[in-house]
């Protein structure tokens, strides 16, 4: 499993959100969630919903009711493309990448 240097983006910019409001401690812990969840992808890759409207073999899962993430299979690899928070537009911003 691999984060896409968007969703790397995003949890730094998620951590540095948080810790500008929280905490470094909260924001840490917070991020920390979000990557160990990504990690679990691997036992249940098939998991989320498909969204082949936006990209082809897409899925899309929420996190504790605050974050949206997007990831796909790529030749045996999952990869996490990005994290967004706070109710983002996913289509939005996989047109940007």
């Amino acid at each position: 499993m691999v984060f896409s240097p968007e969703a790397r983006s995003d949890l730094r910019n998620l951590y540095l959100f948080i810790a500008d409001r929280a905490g470094d401690s909260r924001a840490l812990a917070y991020v920390q969630r979000i990557r160990d969840y990504c990690l679990s992808f691997s036992t249940f890759p098939e998991r989320g919903t498909r969204r082949d409207d936006l990209a082809p073999g897409l899925r899309i899962i929420g996190f504790e009711r605050r974050v949206t993430i997007a990831f796909h299979l790529g030749e045996g690899l999952l990869v996490v493309d990005r994290i967004l928070y706070g109710g983002r537009d996913i289509a939005a911003h996989l047109e940007q990448d």
